[in-house]
């Protein structure tokens, strides 16, 4: 079975990686196969559901052209500095130049143990797999950048997660799986050679028309500053909480990457987290704008070297660019709070009318997500503010809000028709809720993929009206709000 690789990561020096083939399975077995992806890339769905395609899915035998390799790179993992991480629970299969021109990696996750792997198993779960699955797929439609999915198989075998649990394996496409951790692992080596490739090649990769700057390092960081300002202001918009984001998954091209403990807000509530293991809650939803500056100040320490062997004057250029950060991610996240309000020229009180919401929503702790889907409704139908006022436990201060709103659309001078079409692409009516997506886990444990079937279809459309799935806009119930998320290692 052939897929047309362009393998170019595999041709760097071995240090920056480790030669390893995926570890076979007993019996492995098609969980879905992502058909649109396949198109895009060029690869023939048909022979990735046939019993050959699926055992290499699995890790049973390569696929003809693949380079497997396990990706070295370090990272700052809540605060504190490992020198030493790299994939170990996944393998990087090779490179796929699409359809549309774009390169991307295609990799097995959870597909057996790496040298990196640090005595782990090197294995996933269904849940996991699954999950990623699902809210990848489910952030692709909401037009976030982010990793996606190819596939999914079962292995035949179980992993051990405090229970015995059916063991699957997750293919993912990746514009690359280029972290700031993977400079960091260079930079503590004081490799400068491996630096200066390396960033070389994530121009070339990810910003080819920068590639030729000459000052590459600063280059390269500023563009980084880019993309990870309009990556975390697009989870903003959407209430999305990444869960961790270390500097090891914190992507050079500016992809969500890695949705191990991740989760939308149901109620809002600024400091809400919901990783196990996020105690001190670093990496809540309203610290992740600062948490994505703190991590390009390590990109940027780890490049200091190639900026200027004056140490004080390198330092000077990437604090100036670092110090970019803050406007940059104010002025693309106030561009979709005023989407998210059906607003269309800027006018300086917006984010105060904004921000004014927001502090009533997070007061009366109401639903995220609906208290704007349901704005939406409202925004050429003026009675429909009451459906959103009864929402409020005590309803008189967002009334008193709305009319200063609704003073505020009247006085717009953008098509309302325009200013309603980006208010519905900012405003999805579906996410994938947490209470949702653990059902359709257990489902899928038993061996019943309805739900995720069903959540996959709905999701790709979240922004439309779909009145036979309404009950997955559904919030929690008083039950199932005290939700925790977990790493799938």
């Amino acid at each position: 079975m052939t897929i047309a690789f362009d393998n170019t990561y595999a041709r760097l020096p071995e240090r920056f990686f480790a030669k390893v083939p995926p570890t076979p399975v007993r019996a492995p077995a098609l969980l879905r196969v992502n058909e649109s992806l396949c198109e895009l890339l060029g690869i023939d769905a048909a022979e990735l559901r046939s019993p050959e395609g699926v055992a290499r899915l699995a890790g049973n035998g390569l696929f003809d052209g693949s380079e497997p390799i396990a990706l070295a790179y370090a990272g700052h993992q809540f605060g504190g500095f490992s020198p030493k991480l790299g994939d170990g629970r996944a393998i990087l299969l090779g490179e796929v130049v699409g359809k549309d021109g774009v390169r991307r990696d295609i990799q097995l996750k959870g597909s057996g143990p790496t040298p990196f792997s640090r005595r782990g198993d090197g294995r996933a779960a269904i849940g996991p797999v699954l999950r990623e699955y699902l809210v990848s797929e489910s952030m692709h439609a909401l037009r976030v950048p982010t990793t996606r999915a190819l596939a999914a198989v079962t292995t035949g075998e179980v992993v051990l997660r405090g229970d015995d649990l059916p063991g699957a394996v997750l293919t993912r496409v990746a514009a690359s799986h280029l972290r700031v951790g993977t400079f960091e692992y260079f930079a503590a080596q004081r490799d400068l050679d491996g630096l200066e490739r390396l960033v070389k090649f994530a121009l070339w990769r990810h910003y080819p028309h920068l590639a030729r700057n000459p000052d590459r390092a600063l280059t390269l960081l500023d563009a980084v500053i880019d993309a990870q300002t309009t990556l975390v202001s697009r989870w903003m918009g959407l209430g999305f909480v990444h869960g961790v984001m270390n500097t090891d998954n914190t992507s050079i091209s500016g992809e969500t990457i890695d949705y191990g403990p991740c989760a939308f807000l149901d109620a809002y509530d600024p400091g809400r987290t919901f990783s196990s293991i996020d105690q001190q809650g670093r990496y809540a939803f309203h610290n992740q704008p600062r948490i994505a500056l703190w991590n390009l100040a390590r990109l940027a320490e780890a490049i200091l070297p190639l900026v200027s062997s004056d140490e004080d004057a390198a330092v000077k250029q990437v604090t100036e660019r670092l110090d970019t950060f803050p406007d940059r991610f104010g002025a693309r996240h106030h561009a979709i709070l005023r989407d998210k309000l059906g607003l269309g020229d800027e006018r300086d009180d917006d984010v105060a009318l904004a921000r004014d919401l927001l502090e009533l929503m997070a007061k009366a702790r109401v639903d995220f997500t609906l208290t704007f889907r349901r704005l939406f409704d409202a925004i050429d139908r003026a009675p429909r503010v009451s459906v959103v006022s009864a929402m409020f436990a005590d309803p008189a201060p967002f009334d008193a809000w709305a009319v200063r709103w609704r003073a505020r659309l009247d006085g717009d001078s953008v098509p309302v028709a325009t200013r309603k079409e980006r208010m519905r692409l900012a405003n999805p009516a579906f996410i994938a809720r947490n209470h949702r997506v653990e059902q359709m886990i257990a489902k899928a444990t038993e061996g019943d993929l309805s739900l995720f079937e069903r959540m996959l279809r709905v999701l790709a459309r979240p922004c439309d009206d779909q009145p036979d799935d309404e009950d997955l806009m559904d919030p929690p119930g008083a039950d199932q709000w005290d939700y925790q998320t977990f790493c799938g290692t």
